[in-house]
C-alpha cells in the first residue's frame, strides 16, 4: 500500500493507539501531521520519525483546534486522512456520574471528533478523497459497568460515523470507525497501577480482569489497531464505509 502524497492528520498522535497509527502512515507513504495536548510527547513522536510536524492543541477548545488544524493545512496541504483519534475514559459508578463527567466525557470522545471533522470534511469532498477513521472503543458497541458515560459518548461516535458515512457516500470520502478493546498503552498501564494500588491487587491480576471478557486472554497491541487504520486509509477500503469495526480478540 502506498500513501504517497497524502497529508494526514492524527488527533492525540504522541502516544499509544495515536502514535502506532501515526508511524503506520508514516511507513506508507503519507505526510502525517499530529496534534495533542502534550508537547513533550507529540515532539518525541517526531523525533522518532512517526510524524513530520506538530501542533500543541487541546480537542475539547474549538478555536485552539481551528487554528492547529489550519496551521497545519498551510504548511502540508489540505487534509486527506484524518484520524480521530483522541480521547480518554472516566470511570464511576453511574451515582456519582454527574453531569459535569458525561459533559467531559462527550466533549472528548464525540464532540472533539466532529469539530475536527467539520474542519477538514469540505475540502476531501472538494478533491473527491478522503479518510475519516473514528477510533471508538469496544465500549462504543457493548457496555460496561462503572463508565456509563464513557460507553455513552463512544456509542454516540459511532452512531455520528454511520451517519456522517451515509452523507458522504458518493463524495469520495469514507467514514469508518475502530473498536479497540483494552490496549497495551500507557493510559491502560496507568489504569491498571491506579486500580491496582487502590485495591490492594497485583498489577498482573488486575490485566487479568481487564482481558477477561477477550478470547485471546490477551491485551491488545497498538500496532495492531495501526493496521487496521492503515487498510481503511488504502484504496482497496473505498468500498469500506459506515462500519464500526471491533479489534478486540474477539469479545464482541
Amino acid at each position: 500500500m502506498s500513501l504517497s502524497g497524502r497529508h494526514a492528520l492524527v488527533t492525540g498522535g504522541g502516544r499509544g493507539i495515536g502514535a502506532a497509527i501515526a508511524a503506520a502512515l508514516t511507513a506508507a507513504g503519507a505526510e502525517v501531521s499530529i496534534l495533542g495536548r502534550t508537547e513533550e510527547t507529540l515532539r518525541n513522536a517526531v523525533a522518532l520519525g512517526f510524524a513530520v510536524r506538530y501542533e500543541v492543541a487541546d480537542v475539547t477548545d474549538a478555536a485552539m483546534l481551528a487554528e492547529s488544524v489550519a496551521a497545519l493545512a498551510d504548511i502540508g496541504g489540505p487534509v486527506d486522512i484524518l484520524v480521530n483519534n483522541a480521547g480518554g475514559a472516566e470511570t464511576a459508578p453511574f451515582d456519582r456520574s454527574d453531569a459535569a463527567l458525561f459533559a467531559r466525557m462527550l466533549a472528548l470522545n464525540l464532540t472533539s471528533a466532529v469539530e475536527t471533522t467539520r474542519l477538514v470534511l469540505p475540502a476531501m469532498r472538494e478533491r473527491g478523497f478522503g479518510r475519516i477513521v473514528n477510533i471508538a472503543s469496544t465500549a462504543g458497541l457493548k457496555g460496561y459497568a462503572y463508565c456509563t458515560a464513557y460507553a455513552a459518548a463512544k456509542h454516540a461516535l459511532v452512531g455520528f460515523t454511520r451517519a456522517l458515512a451515509v452523507e458522504a457516500a458518493k463524495t469520495g470520502v469514507t467514514v469508518n470507525a475502530l473498536c479497540p478493546g483494552f490496549t497495551d498503552t500507557d493510559l491502560v498501564r496507568t489504569s491498571v497501577a491506579k486500580v491496582a494500588a487502590r485495591t490492594g491487587r497485583g498489577e498482573a491480576e488486575v490485566v487479568a480482569n481487564y482481558v477477561a471478557g477477550n478470547p485471546q486472554g490477551r491485551l491488545v497491541r497498538p500496532e495492531e489497531v495501526a493496521a487496521a487504520a492503515l487498510w481503511l486509509c488504502g484504496d482497496n477500503a473505498a468500498a469500506v464505509t459506515g462500519q464500526a469495526i471491533a479489534v478486540d480478540g474477539g469479545e464482541t
